[in-house]
């Protein structure tokens, strides 16, 4: 037992000085995020010293074959390379190959078995097919299985099978295994809603206010409301004073209690088609929901505001006793204000305070616009509507965000800054929404792409006014979409910081989420903050904030590539049903990548990546950087180009529909 401890010191020791060593070399410590494409990034360690010219939130690329048997998650460590001939010296970001494994994160993962005992992963990012050892513990073919991975041996990846989920193909099994591979917590059970039911709400000091008329607007589909707004007359003239009124969630869970650890542990709310996870226990969250006609406590922001200029003149946050007075949904306020009449139901004070509060929001944003330059991508959001009690797919929707949507959205952001400025003011530690200014590698990748295969030219995306001017320019037609989504790839992926760091996209720094605490982590730590300070209750330090912070960063993060890998599962589930029927029609794509094996084409309408394979170009073509040329006549495919298609088959092995050219 000694010796065996022994050992354990002096390999510890010995990686200790090994990562030591690596702080005075070109060798950097990181965590390995791969790609669908196989290749990846490393993001090094924080804290660690860079060697010259690396910098801190740098990502390393790593090229494929590069990655000496290292697999998304891993730590790892990364030998920077000398830049190669051509590749634009300051241009381009710094490269590196994997030298060492420092900590193997993923010990198991989700895949489909196959014929020969192959498994195919769920997750794209993990090798593409892993052999089978031992029993199949009463696999079939076609089945999820969850699995334990075992070291690759000879370049062959292998995994010992530890579960059996059910068959791929079937919806409820589809979810099972995205829910698995992603480690998402279980749905709550009956117990813990019987426990909800018992919460009782904490005592504070509230305002009584059930006599403003006060709305709520969500999806027509919504299951919870945690957010209202009600206007009246400022205190002076030509001003208005609108209330954000959000469930005051902190008085039914404090910290540490049994449903902040739940909260915690799943950190959002995951819709995933089919199947919603909610953060808290649904009958908690319908208890704590703002209901019409009832007495419900809420934590409110009051903001004054010109009614000329758009100007917030003054905030004020309290905790309050509101009752709602209508639940109106998006698609029933966007048709009321494109000119339609108020239904009969509604009152002349809840249309006039809707009539108001959307003037107010369009001065709001427009003054947002003028001053702080945000940065808007019209991207619509395409989802699959899947009956959660049935599990059939009805349709693919296409979301775009209209006026209504946008009147909720501004007097959030109203609320979510003002809290934010004031935990600043006032020192209480808090979580901050930030997103960090684009990578000039990435930009510059991404102005190369737009010169040469779009003909457009963006300049610097990380200046906010430019970025903008050159979204304006984009043309009205399939490829601006595409663009938009390439635009947004290029740009850093926001998070949590327990530091009121710059919000690139929205222009603002101290920029906190407070209005949604019902089915965010942050937002609910936020209120609890809040909640302790205005009872003079020690509030969490600072560096508990920073531990939050990170954990919910990494948590948004595999809810979002959940929620994705589901969607795509599902979308080419219906296409496939769709393709039997015979009911799918040419579809228009755009080419967004090239490679020898075909084209990769983005289709808007369907909100998919799918792949047209070079056999089913007419002729023989030639490689280029950004295209196919016919080697025989004036024919190309160019990263840009439209291309009318027909969906030929649904490739489940690459996770792909494979289309081919109209008229083929």
């Amino acid at each position: 037992m000694k010796k065996e401890c022994k050992k354990r010191l002096a390999r510890l020791a010995e990686r200790r000085e090994r990562r030591s060593a690596a702080r005075s070399s070109a060798q950097v410590p990181g965590v390995l995020k791969m790609t669908a494409s196989g290749y990846g990034f490393v993001v090094p360690r924080k804290g660690e010293h860079f060697p010259k010219p690396l910098e801190d939130d740098t990502e390393i690329f790593i090229p494929p074959h590069f990655d000496n048997g290292a697999i998304d998650g891993d730590e790892v460590l990364v030998e920077l390379l000398p830049p190669r001939p051509g590749d634009g010296g300051e241009r381009r970001g710094p490269c590196g190959r994997v030298v060492e494994i420092l900590l193997r994160r993923r010990a198991e993962f989700v895949g489909e078995l196959l014929s020969g005992n192959r498994i195919r992963p769920l997750n794209n990012r993990l090798p593409a097919e892993i052999r089978l050892a031992g029993a199949r513990r009463g696999a079939v073919r076609g089945d999820w299985m969850k699995l334990r991975l075992l070291e690759g041996k000879d370049g062959v990846w292998r995994a010992a099978a530890s579960k059996v989920l059910g068959p791929a193909g079937v919806i409820a099994s589809d979810l099972d295994a995205v829910m698995c591979e992603y480690d998402l917590p279980p749905r709550y059970g009956a117990a813990d809603d019987d426990a909800a039911m018992e919460l009782s709400p904490r005592e504070i000091d509230r305002e009584d206010r059930t006599e403003l008329t006060v709305l709520t607007v969500d999806p027509a589909d919504a299951k919870d409301f945690d957010d209202a707004l009600s206007v009246v007359d400022g205190g002076t003239p030509g001003t208005a004073e609108v209330g954000i009124h959000i469930s005051d969630v902190a008085a039914y869970i404090a910290p540490g209690s049994r449903f902040d650890l739940a909260a915690a542990q799943r950190g959002f709310s995951c819709y995933l088609p089919g199947r919603t996870l909610p953060m808290l226990p649904p009958a908690l969250t319908a208890k704590i929901s703002l209901h019409t006609g009832v007495d419900s406590l809420a934590h409110s922001v009051f903001v004054t505001v010109d009614e000329t200029t758009g100007e917030i003149l003054a905030c004020r946050r309290c905790h309050t006793k509101i009752r709602i007075a209508r639940r109106l949904d998006y698609d029933g306020v966007q048709k009321f204000l494109d000119g339609g009449k108020a239904p009969k139901e509604w009152s002349r004070g809840e249309a006039s305070a809707l009539r108001r509060l959307a003037a107010l929001s369009a001065l709001l944003r427009r003054r947002r616009a003028e001053r702080e330059n945000f940065i808007e991508l019209p991207l619509p959001e395409v989802r699959v509507l899947c009956d959660e009690k049935t599990n059939r797919i009805s349709g693919i929707e296409s979301r775009l965000s209209r006026p209504a949507e946008q009147l909720v959205e501004e007097f959030m952001l109203a609320a979510n800054s003002a809290v934010g400025a004031e935990m600043h003011r006032r020192g209480i530690a808090g979580i901050y929404r930030v997103h960090p200014d684009p990578e000039p590698e990435k930009s510059s990748e991404f102005a190369d792409v737009m010169e040469q295969s779009f003909r457009l030219f963006p300049g610097d995306i990380a200046d906010r006014k430019g970025c903008n001017r050159f979204i304006a320019s984009l043309p009205d037609d399939p490829r601006r979409s595409v663009i938009l989504g390439m635009l947004l790839r290029s740009m850093a992926r926001a998070g949590y910081s327990a530091k009121g760091d710059p919000h690139y996209a929205l222009g603002k720094v101290d920029y906190c989420h407070f209005t949604s605490p019902i089915r965010r982590y942050t937002d609910l730590t936020v209120h609890q903050q809040l909640w302790n300070c205005d009872r003079k209750v020690r509030t969490r330090r600072t560096a508990t904030m920073e531990q939050i912070a990170a954990a919910m960063t990494e948590c948004e993060e595999r809810c979002d590539n959940a929620s994705n890998a589901a969607n795509d599962r599902l979308k080419l589930r219906y296409l496939e049903e769709q393709l039997e029927k015979g009911t799918l029609e040419m579809v228009e794509g755009v080419i967004v990548k090239v490679i020898n094996a075909g084209l990769q084409v983005a289709v808007g309408e369907l909100g998919i990546i799918g792949f047209v394979p070079a056999e089913q170009l007419r002729g023989s073509f030639s490689r280029e950087r950004y295209g196919l040329r016919a080697e025989h006549g004036r024919r190309e495919y160019r990263i840009g180009d439209y291309i009318y298609l027909r969906l030929a088959r649904i490739d489940f092995s690459r996770n792909s529909a494979l289309f081919v050219p109209a008229g083929r």
